[in-house]
């Protein structure tokens, strides 16, 4: 495997592990989508809706954004890679440590990238200097808010002068929001009320965490200008969004009480381990979103493993080396067994 294609949750390389590597809501894929998923399966005979109709339907209505402002795709990186092909840029910003498909489908296209590297002192905050790097001949920036893996988040205050800036310099900015569901106040890091204000911005969101529908593989986005979207469909495979996926993230849209119940415990779980890791004499960074990030010895991952527990080592991200890693938040005996394996290993140095 490539080291690009390294990602958490390869339980097929990994297997009968308790999984810490990859971010996905812990307490599993809800009911209703499951039985949906199901259901789904007398329909298979039949093309999907290429047009994911019901569905952004039923998004328009939960996430309070304009039906035909919004497009569908087989997970996020599918519209990562759609969006680069349909805006074709010359060059590019990233910060770095960030989502290494942003840098795979500007590689694909053949475009151009800079790197502003986040500093460690500044605990991988973006700042000024950030902003400062975005010039007239940048075509686009992507920006992860929280960020993946740092778990870092912006308010909408740097966001704003964020898209300030890419308007100043008219630079396309796709702003992925796919972990803003995990933070105490989500509405404050979105910028989803000024899709009309900065048309030439994208939101980027899945299913794939807050639902824990990974491998149904369904994200979807929102942009002002309907030209980007139309854009991105003439450059992108039809029927990319199966009827299993449609129907299933239309029932997921309907499980309020699994959203709201799941991530108040989730919280309060981040909240238990990261004092936990952190008696440990772990060095952790102020993650706000469901993983924490972290330095610790550069075998720690192997040593996990010995012991049943897969960790994600994170020194494939541009910008890190070995010694840095994350962890998922999972249910309250699984992050008790986590410390439990991660006690263990530091006794055993003693």
């Amino acid at each position: 495997m490539t080291e690009i294609h390294k990602h958490g949750g390869d339980i097929y390389r990994h297997k009968n592990v308790l999984d810490f590597s990859s971010n996905c809501n812990p307490y599993g894929t809800p009911e209703g989508v499951k039985k949906a998923g199901a259901a789904a399966m007398e329909l298979v005979c039949h093309y999907p809706d290429v047009e994911c109709e019901r569905l952004r339907r039923a998004l328009a209505q939960a996430e309070g954004v304009p039906a035909e402002s919004i497009i569908c795709g087989n997970g996020a990186a599918d519209l990562i890679f759609g969006l680069v092909l349909a805006l074709k840029p010359e060059k590019a910003l990233l910060p770095a440590p960030t989502f290494a498909e942003y840098e795979q489908a500007l590689r694909a296209w053949g475009c151009e990238t800079e790197y502003h590297f986040l500093s460690e002192e500044e605990g991988f905050r973006p700042g000024e200097e950030f902003l400062e790097h975005i010039g007239k001949d940048t075509d686009l920036v992507f920006f992860c808010n929280p960020n993946n893996p740092t778990g870092v988040a912006v308010k909408g205050e740097y966001l704003k002068k964020l898209a300030d800036r890419c308007r100043d310099t008219d630079t396309f900015l796709v702003l992925d929001e796919c972990f803003e569901d995990f933070l105490e106040t989500p509405e404050t890091y979105s910028m989803k009320g000024y899709l009309k204000e900065y048309p030439r911005m994208f939101l980027l969101k899945a299913f794939t965490k807050k639902y824990a529908m990974a491998g149904i593989r369904l994200g979807y986005g929102f942009c002002g200008d309907p030209g980007i979207l139309e854009g991105m469909k003439a450059v992108m495979q039809p029927w990319n969004v199966s009827v299993v996926a449609q129907e299933a993230g239309i029932a997921a849209l309907k499980e309020e009480t699994y959203v709201k119940e799941s991530m108040k415990k989730l919280r309060r779980e981040r909240e238990f381990l990261l004092e936990g890791m952190k008696k440990l004499g772990f060095f952790t960074f102020a993650s706000e979103a469901n993983y924490i990030f972290f330095k610790g010895r550069e075998d720690l991952q192997e040593k996990c493993l010995e012991k049943g527990i897969y960790i994600r080592d994170c020194s494939n991200y541009r910008g890190l080396k070995k010694g840095y890693y994350r962890v998922a938040v999972r249910t309250g005996d699984e992050n008790r067994r986590l410390l439990a394996v991660l006690k263990e290993i530091g006794d055993q140095d003693r």
